[in-house]
C-alpha cells in the first residue's frame, strides 16, 4: 500500500504543467505562490517592468494579477506578443525598413488592445462614452496616408457626323416639297490616376486622448495593460511599441502597465540626438523588477526552500485528488523527498520554477514507487542539462567557446563553479548563457576593497553542468558560494589569449 501512495505522489509530480498559460484559469489561481515581497510589488498601480529568465514565472504572475483585478472589478487586458500580427513574418523582414515595421507592430498591438476592450463594452454594463474612446482608438490607430505621386490623364475626343439630304418634289398641280436633315456628335473624356503606397501611421496625440477617453469611461474601474513576452518582439523594433506605451499610455489617469522581459534581450531606450526613443526605466516606468533575484538559494536558502515547499504541494494537490480517494497525510515534500534530496532539488533549480519543476518530474521517474533520494536529484539535474540547455547553447559558437573557458578555469583548475566578472563591459556570450540558465547571477555588486571603484557580478556555473563534470561522487559536498576577490575574478581576456 505505502508503495502504491507513494508510486501516485511520484506521478503527480510528472504531470505538474510546466508553462502555465497551459493550465486553465482556476488552476493558475490555486498554484500561485509569492516570492517574498514579489506579490505586494507588482500588484501596485505604478507602471512596471517584470524581468526574468525563462521559467522563471512571469507569465504565471501577469496571469495572477489578471484575475486578481478582474475579482476587484478592474478591466485587465493581457497581450501575449508572440500572437501579435507577424513577428516571425513581417516584423522581422529585412526587405522592410524598421519604421515601416515598427509603425505596423503599432497598429497590430493597437488593434488588439481594442479587440479586449471591445469585447469588455459588449460583455459588460458601461456607457457609450466606451465606445466613443475605442472608435477614436481605431481611426488614431489606423490612420492611412498614400505616399506616392498623382497623375493625371485627359483625353478628348471630337466626333462630328453630319447627314445631309435634300429632296425635291413637284406635284402635278404645280407645287413643290423639300426637305434637309443634320446629325453631329461630339465625345470628351477627362480621367486622373493616383498612385503610390498606402502607409500607416499613429498619431499619438489623437491616440493620446482616445486613452484618456476610454479610462473615464470605465472609472472608477483602473485599466490595466499586462504585455507578456515582450522579448519576442525583434530587438530594433523593441523601442517603437515603448515610446507608443511612452507617449499614449503611460501618461493616461487611471491605466497601469506591466511589462515583462528577459533582461539581456529587451531594448527599452534608444537615445536621441536631442530626445529619446522608448521608456526610461525609473523614470517613464516607475520600477523594474526582477524575479532572477528573488529565489536565489544561496542568497537566502530557507527562504527559498519554503517557496518551493509551497509550490509543490499547490501544483499537485489538484492531481493528488483525481488519484487517490483520501488526501496523503503531512506534508507533501516530506513524503515524496528522502534526507536532503529536497534541498538539493531547490539549489539544482537555481531559483527557476520551470527547472525546479522539470528535475523533479526526472527524478520522479527515476524513483517510480520509492521516495526521491539526493542521487535522484543529481541524476535528473545532469539529464535536464544534458537534454535541456547544453544542446540549445552548443548552436551559438560565441557562447559555447566562452562556456568552455569558463569551465576549464572555474571547475576545472579551481574546483569550484562561483566566479565573478566586472559588472561593466562584458561580453555579449555571458548575457546569452544567463538567458540559457547555464550561467546564474548569484550576487551583483561584489566591491574589490583595495579599489573601491570596481563593482564585480557573483556567477554560478549550472548545478547540473557541474555535477556532469565531476560525477557524482565528486559533487557529494558542493563549495559554498563565498566570493573571495583575490580568488574568484576571471578574466575572460587572459582566457582567450591562452586557449
Amino acid at each position: 500500500m505505502a508503495q502504491a501512495i507513494q508510486m501516485h505522489l511520484n506521478q503527480a509530480l510528472m504531470r505538474i504543467p510546466r508553462r502555465a498559460e497551459s493550465a486553465d484559469r482556476s488552476t493558475l489561481a490555486a498554484t500561485y505562490v509569492a516570492a517574498g515581497s514579489f506579490s505586494a510589488m507588482i500588484n501596485s498601480a505604478d507602471h512596471q517592468i517584470l524581468f526574468g529568465r525563462r521559467g522563471t514565472g512571469k507569465t504565471h504572475a501577469l496571469l495572477h494579477l489578471q484575475d486578481l483585478a478582474e475579482g476587484t472589478g478592474d478591466i485587465p487586458v493581457y497581450l501575449d506578443l508572440r500572437t501579435i500580427g507577424s513577428t516571425g513574418g513581417l516584423y522581422a523582414s529585412t526587405a522592410l525598413s524598421p519604421t515601416q515595421r515598427g509603425t505596423q507592430l503599432l497598429v497590430d498591438t493597437l488593434e488588439a488592445v481594442h479587440d479586449r476592450l471591445f469585447a469588455f463594452a459588449v460583455d459588460g454594463d458601461f456607457p457609450d462614452a466606451l465606445l466613443r474612446g475605442l472608435d477614436a482608438l481605431v481611426s488614431a490607430a489606423t490612420e492611412v496616408e498614400v505616399i506616392g505621386e498623382i497623375e493625371q490623364e485627359q483625353t478628348f475626343g471630337d466626333a462630328v457626323e453630319r447627314e445631309c439630304s435634300a429632296e425635291l418634289s413637284v406635284t402635278s398641280k404645280g407645287g413643290a416639297r423639300a426637305s434637309a436633315r443634320r446629325k453631329t456628335s461630339a465625345t470628351a473624356s477627362d480621367r486622373r490616376k493616383r498612385t503610390g503606397v498606402e502607409q500607416h501611421r499613429v498619431l499619438f496625440g489623437p491616440l493620446s486622448r482616445a486613452v484618456q477617453a476610454i479610462a473615464d469611461a470605465v472609472r472608477p474601474a483602473r485599466l490595466w495593460l499586462l504585455l507578456d513576452e515582450w522579448s519576442s518582439v525583434p530587438l530594433d523594433l523593441q523601442p517603437f511599441l515603448a515610446d507608443l506605451l511612452r507617449r499614449s499610455v503611460l501618461p493616461a489617469r487611471g491605466v497601469t502597465v506591466k511589462i515583462a522581459a528577459i533582461e539581456h534581450r529587451a531594448r527599452f531606450f534608444v537615445p536621441l540626438e536631442d530626445d529619446y526613443l522608448g521608456i526610461e526605466v525609473g523614470s517613464d516606468a516607475a520600477s523594474a523588477v526582477s524575479l532572477d533575484d528573488a529565489l536565489v538559494f544561496d542568497q537566502s536558502p530557507a527562504a527559498a526552500q519554503a517557496f518551493f515547499r509551497a509550490l509543490f504541494a499547490s501544483h499537485v494537490r489538484p492531481v493528488l485528488a483525481a488519484m487517490l480517494p483520501a488526501a496523503v497525510p503531512g506534508d507533501f515534500v516530506d513524503a515524496a523527498f528522502h534526507g536532503g534530496a529536497f534541498p538539493e532539488l531547490v539549489r539544482a533549480a537555481e531559483g527557476v520554477p520551470r527547472d525546479a519543476i522539470n528535475i523533479a518530474a526526472l527524478a520522479a521517474q527515476q524513483a517510480h514507487d520509492r521516495r526521491i533520494t539526493l542521487a535522484h536529484v543529481r541524476r535528473a539535474a545532469r539529464d535536464w542539462y544534458l537534454r535541456d540547455k547544453q544542446s540549445v547553447i552548443s548552436r551559438d559558437a560565441d557562447a559555447d567557446r566562452v562556456l568552455g573557458l569558463l569551465v576549464d578555469e572555474v571547475v576545472g583548475r579551481r574546483r569550484c563553479r562561483t566566479f565573478l566578472l566586472p559588472a561593466r563591459d562584458r561580453p555579449a556570450a555571458i548575457d546569452t548563457l544567463c538567458d540559457a540558465r547555464l550561467l546564474h547571477i548569484l550576487r551583483r555588486g561584489v566591491v574589490d576593497p583595495r579599489r573601491p571603484g570596481r563593482l564585480y557580478d557573483g556567477y554560478a556555473i549550472d548545478y547540473g553542468c557541474y555535477v556532469t563534470l565531476l560525477g557524482d561522487t565528486a559533487a557529494k559536498h558542493l563549495p559554498a558560494d563565498v566570493f573571495t576577490v583575490d580568488k574568484a575574478v576571471v578574466d575572460l581576456g587572459r582566457l582567450d589569449e591562452n586557449s
